[in-house]
C-alpha cells in the first residue's frame, strides 16, 4: 500500500485528493496560461475547462450538462459553478485536468555521455546544456548513468520531483537494453522470476525480448525501483552484458520520437496522470 506523505504546504489542502483533474480532448496539448480569476468566489467551471484546452466554453457547458464533469469526486451539472482551479480536483470522463501550470515540466532525451547534473566541475556536458535557453532554475527527477541515454524529467516543482523520485510511489520505468549474445528462454525466465544482486533481490515488472540477431539481443525491462546500475547488473548476472541502454518510459510518459538532446513539455494528459500517481 502506497503511503501518503503529509502535505508540505501547511494551511493549504493537498493539490490532489481523490477526484481531481486530467484532460480529454487533445492528449498532446499542453496546459495554457492560468485563467484570470473571476472574482473572490473563484472561476466558472466552463471557463477553467476551456482554458485547459478540453473544449470550447460552449462545448464545456454541454459536457457539464451530460454529467461528464466531476469536481472533487462529485458529478457537476450546475452551469456557472465557481471553482478554485489551483485546489479543486477536476475530471472529465474520469481523466484529470491538471491545475493551471505555474511550474515547468520538461521531458528531455539525454544523449549518451551527458552527465545527469546541471553543473559539472570536470567540464563535461550536462543536462543544463540541453535546456540552456530556459531561464527557470530546473532540477532533474532522478538520474541516468552517463553511459545511459533516454528519458529524464526536469522541473522546478520541488514537491512533484520529490514524490516522483521517491520509491514509495513505485512509478514504473521502462528501459530498452541492447545486450551481448542471444538471450535464450532460460535467461528470460531467470530475469522474469527475479534475481538476487549484491544489494538485495530485484523483481522486474516485465521483461520482453523484442529482437535478436548478429550476436546481440534487444530486451525491454520495466522496473519500479531505481538502484544504481540495476539494469546493467541484472544482465551481467545472466551472462549478457549491456552494450547500450536507453530509458524509454516513465509512468505514462513515453520518449517516442523525441530527438536526442531535444526537450518538450509534458502534455496535459501526462501531467494529470503523474499528479494522480504521486497523489498531488
Amino acid at each position: 500500500m502506497t503511503p501518503t506523505p503529509p502535505d508540505p504546504r501547511p494551511g493549504r489542502p493537498p493539490r490532489g485528493q481523490k477526484g481531481r483533474p486530467g484532460p480529454v480532448r487533445d492528449a498532446d496539448q499542453t496546459v495554457p496560461d492560468v485563467p484570470d480569476a473571476d472574482g473572490p468566489e473563484g472561476v466558472r467551471l466552463q471557463k477553467v475547462l476551456a482554458a485547459a484546452g478540453v473544449a470550447s466554453r460552449r462545448a464545456s457547458e454541454e459536457l457539464i450538462d451530460r454529467g461528464r464533469v466531476e469536481v472533487n469526486g462529485r458529478v457537476v451539472r450546475e452551469q456557472g459553478l465557481r471553482v478554485d482551479p489551483e485546489r479543486d480536483v477536476i475530471r472529465v470522463d474520469g481523466a484529470r485536468i491538471p491545475p493551471p501550470r505555474r511550474h515547468v515540466y520538461l521531458v528531455v532525451n539525454k544523449p549518451r555521455g551527458v552527465v545527469s547534473t546541471l553543473s559539472d566541475p570536470e567540464g563535461r556536458p550536462t543536462l543544463a546544456d540541453l535546456v540552456e535557453r530556459r531561464r527557470e532554475r530546473l532540477f532533474h527527477v532522478g538520474r541516468l548513468d552517463t553511459d545511459t541515454e533516454g528519458l529524464i524529467i526536469l522541473t522546478n516543482d520541488g514537491e512533484f520531483a520529490h514524490r516522483l523520485a521517491h520509491p514509495s510511489y513505485e512509478i514504473p520505468k521502462t528501459y530498452l537494453a541492447e545486450v551481448d549474445g542471444v538471450v535464450d528462454p532460460g535467461a528470460l525466465k531467470r530475469l522474469r522470476g527475479g534475481l538476487v544482486l549484491d544489494d538485495g533481490p530485484v523483481h522486474p515488472d516485465k521483461v520482453t525480448l523484442t529482437s535478436t540477431g548478429a550476436g546481440k539481443s534487444l530486451v525491454e525491462v520495466t522496473l519500479h525501483e531505481g538502484r544504481n546500475h540495476i539494469v546493467r547488473r541484472m544482465f551481467d548476472a545472466v551472462g549478457h552484458p549491456v552494450r547500450r541502454l536507453s530509458r524509454i518510459r516513465i509512468g505514462p510518459v513515453r520518449l517516442g520520437q523525441l530527438a536526442q538532446g531535444a526537450s518538450r513539455e509534458l502534455t496535459s494528459k501526462e501531467l494529470g496522470e503523474l499528479l494522480d500517481a504521486v497523489q498531488l
